[in-house]
């Protein structure tokens, strides 16, 4: 069992940074693929970026590719997400989950893929 819980999001202005952390509870943090999601209003939830288990392959979705970088700390138990050039359509709630992933290399895309979620962070970008 892990339990997941977001912080660092709030409200900025476009152009300004955020950086997102997720705090992983449990044993074996080291054989979960981590990944991040986001839900607009009104929107389906969609991927964003995810990261192996074992840290070295990374993935982003189109729209924030060159803009958010993903990265875990495994003696932490956390992931993170650095978010710069926010864009007033990188609004919604973020949303961290984890996989256990037989894989060391796996970073899976869709959200029915992982096995647990977080509640989710608000990020709000003013234009």
């Amino acid at each position: 069992q892990v339990q997941l819980v977001e912080s660092g999001g709030g409200l900025v202005q476009a152009g300004g940074a955020l950086r997102l952390s997720c705090a992983a509870s449990g044993r074996g943090f080291i054989n979960y693929a981590m990944g991040w999601f986001r839900q607009a209003p009104g929107k389906e939830r969609e991927f964003v970026s995810a990261i192996s288990r074992s840290g070295g392959v990374t993935n982003y979705a189109g729209s924030v590719r060159g803009r958010f970088t993903i990265s875990r700390d495994d003696a932490k138990n956390t992931a993170s997400l650095e978010m710069n050039s926010l864009k007033p359509d990188d609004t919604a709630v973020y949303y961290c989950a984890a996989d256990f992933s037989p894989s060391s290399i796996a970073v899976p895309i869709v959200w029915g893929q992982y096995d647990y979620w977080g509640q989710g962070t608000q990020v709000t970008v003013s234009s």
